[in-house]
C-alpha cells in the first residue's frame, strides 16, 4: 500500500469528529497548523514549517484532525521543547546503565571503572553523566564513549539508555526501519538516530509513526495508544480479546501477538487450542501472528476466523480495536502509568486542539 493510499484511509477515519477536508494550498496548511499550536510555543514559525514539511513529504492530508493529532502527541511528549530538561537525569541514567550492564552480563564494577576515564572534553564520562540535563547531552556522552574507548562500540553500545528521542519521543528502531522502506526526504548530516534529536527529524518520524499506516480505527484514541505501544497494538489487543472469548482462556490483551524471541507465546498457545475449530494448522497460525505489526494481519484467514468464532459465541459484533493493557515502564517513568492513561491524556489535548 502506498503512503498516499494510507493517507487517504486516514483521512476517512477522523474518529468521533466529522472529517475536515484537507487544505488545498501550502498557505492554508501553514495557517491551519498555526491555529492548532498551543499558545506560548517558542519559534512558532519553525514548528509550522517542520510540521508542514512532514505532512507534505509523507503525503498525509493536512486536515484539522490530522494536524491536531500530531500537535497533541508533541504537547504530551515534550510541551514543544526540542531538547527538554529532565529532572534527575543523571541518577536515572546510572540506574539504567547498571540494569543494562547486568542484562548484558558485564560486571557493573568494570563498567563504572571504564566510565571514570577522561572523555574528549577533559571531564570523565562519569562526571558528564552526572551533569547531563537533557537526553541529547546524555546520548552525546555515549557516542563519545563508544567511539573513543577501544572496543567501546562492540562492548558498550547497548549501554546508551536513550532509545526514544526528540520532541515527539520517537523510538530509534522504528525510525531506522521506516527510513529503510521510505527514504528520508531531507538532508541528513549524521545518522537517522542523530536526526531524531532535531525538531524536523522527530516531527517527521513521529508523524509517520502516528499516521502513516492503515488501521481499522474509528477514533484517534487508538492511534494515540499505538503511538505508545506500537503500531497496530490496539487492533491486536482486540484480536486477543476475541481469542480469549472464543477459547475461554484468560489472555492479556497487550497487543503483542508474538514474543520478541519469536517463540510461541500466550496468544499463540490460546489460538492453537482453537485450531480444530478454526480449520488452520500450526504453521498457518504462526505465520499469521508474525504479521501482527502489518496491515496484512487483518486480511488473514486467522483474523477472520477468530472474530467469526468469537462473535458467534458472544452473539454480537465485537470491537476491532481496544486499548492495550500495558503498564508503562522505563527509566524516566516514576509513577504507575498505563497505555490507557497515555491515550486518554493525549485525546484530551487533541480535543482542546480541535476547539482552537
Amino acid at each position: 500500500m502506498t503512503l498516499y493510499a494510507v493517507a487517504t484511509l486516514i483521512q476517512g477515519c477522523a474518529g468521533e469528529h466529522p472529517s475536515h477536508a484537507p487544505v488545498t494550498s501550502p498557505i492554508e496548511g501553514r495557517a491551519l497548523i498555526e491555529r492548532a499550536l498551543p499558545p506560548g510555543v517558542a519559534d512558532r514559525s519553525g514548528w509550522i514549517e517542520d510540521l508542514h514539511a512532514s505532512f507534505v513529504a509523507l503525503k498525509i492530508p493536512e486536515s484539522h484532525d490530522n494536524i491536531c493529532a500530531v500537535v497533541a502527541v508533541t504537547e504530551q511528549e515534550s510541551s514543544f521543547h526540542v531538547d527538554p530538561v529532565i529532572p534527575n537525569l543523571g541518577s536515572i541514567a546510572w540506574h539504567e546503565i547498571d540494569e543494562r550492564a547486568a542484562h548484558a552480563g558485564l560486571p557493573i564494577s568494570m563498567v563504572h571503572g571504564v566510565l571514570e576515564l577522561k572523555s574528549p572534553n577533559g571531564e570523565s564520562y562519569s562526571e558528564r553523566i552526572r551533569e547531563a540535563r537533557t537526553e541529547k547531552q546524555l546520548s552525546d556522552i555515549f557516542e563519545d564513549f563508544t567511539g573513543t574507548i577501544p572496543l567501546g562500540r562492540t562492548l558498550f553500545a547497548s549501554l546508551n539508555p536513550i532509545h526514544t528521542r526528540g520532541p515527539m519521543q520517537v523510538n530509534v528502531a522504528f525510525a531506522e526501519r521506516f527510513a529503510q522502506s521510505t527514504p528520508y526526504p531531507f538532508a541528513l548530516k549524521g545518522s537517522i538516530a542523530d536526526e531524531l534529536f532535531t525538531r524536523r527529524g522527530s516531527v517527521y518520524f513521529g508523524t509517520a509513526h502516528l499516521l502513516a499506516y492503515a488501521a481499522p480505527y474509528d477514533r484517534f484514541l487508538f492511534r494515540f495508544a499505538d503511538f505508545n505501544a506500537g503500531q497496530y497494538s490496539s487492533r491486536n489487543a482486540a484480536f486477543q480479546a476475541a481469542v480469549a472469548r472464543a477459547s475461554g482462556r484468560p489472555l492479556l490483551a497487550d497487543g503483542a501477538l508474538v514474543p520478541h524471541d519469536g517463540e510461541s507465546g500466550s496468544t499463540e498457545i490460546a489460538v492453537a487450542a482453537l485450531a480444530p475449530r478454526l480449520r488452520l494448522d500450526q504453521d498457518a497460525i504462526h505465520g499469521a501472528l508474525e504479521e501482527g505489526r502489518s496491515h496484512d494481519f487483518e486480511r488473514s484467514a486467522l483474523y477472520r476466523a477468530v472474530f467469526e468464532l468469537a462473535e458467534r459465541h458472544a452473539g454480537r459484533p465485537l470491537p476491532r480495536a481496544v486499548i492495550p493493557t500495558i503498564k508503562l515502564q522505563g527509566p524516566k517513568i516514576t509513577h504507575a502509568l498505563t497505555t490507557d492513561w497515555y491515550a486518554h491524556r493525549v485525546e484530551q489535548r487533541f480535543e482542546r486542539c480541535l476547539m482552537r
